[in-house]
């Protein structure tokens, strides 16, 4: 009887240290990008995401090359009034903000991304009550959700915790 405890004792134990996923924390220097809809709507959720594909596009093809954060938090800086002309030509009400920006907690993957003020680019469309978009800009993982490859999740975490690594 002692033996049969002891071994599911350890096939716990087992359990609990091998099949528990690992965290992975964005690194404090990440700079995000988070695009806040006008509100839930079809056609504000749609809006969201084409101005989410366009700035994001824009901003990867300027910061292409780049190797740190100051180089990156630079760029877009520089480059603001492109990030506007963008979202202008949607003819909505907006408030872009560049610096440090609250963002609520995120699971994902099995990676847990911690409520906080991080810095960080933030587009709100209209009055900001619908769902958002968020990703990493530098490093650059918000090109993974783009993947058209079938990642499993562990190949998604180990990659993942590669790139976080190289930072």
């Amino acid at each position: 009887m002692k033996k049969i405890i002891v071994l599911l004792f350890l096939i716990s134990l087992t359990f609990l240290f091998f099949n528990k996923e690992e965290e992975i924390i964005i690194p404090k220097n990440a700079i995000r990008f988070r695009v806040i809809a006008n509100s839930n709507s079809s056609i504000d959720q749609l809006e969201k995401w084409q101005i989410k594909e366009e700035v994001e596009k824009k901003i990867y093809d300027l910061i292409n090359g780049a190797i740190n954060t100051q180089e990156v938090r630079s760029i877009i800086e520089d480059n603001m009034d492109v990030i506007e002309q963008i979202v202008d030509d949607y003819g909505v009400d907006y408030q872009i903000n560049y610096g440090d920006n609250y963002f609520p907690a995120k699971s994902y993957k099995g990676i847990v991304y911690p409520a906080g003020n991080y810095e960080s680019l933030v587009i709100t469309l209209g009055s900001g009550v619908g769902n958002n978009f968020w990703c990493v800009l530098f490093p650059p993982l918000c090109l993974l959700e783009e993947s058209k490859d079938d990642i499993s999740d562990v190949e998604y975490q180990l990659y993942v915790k590669k790139l976080l690594e190289g930072f």
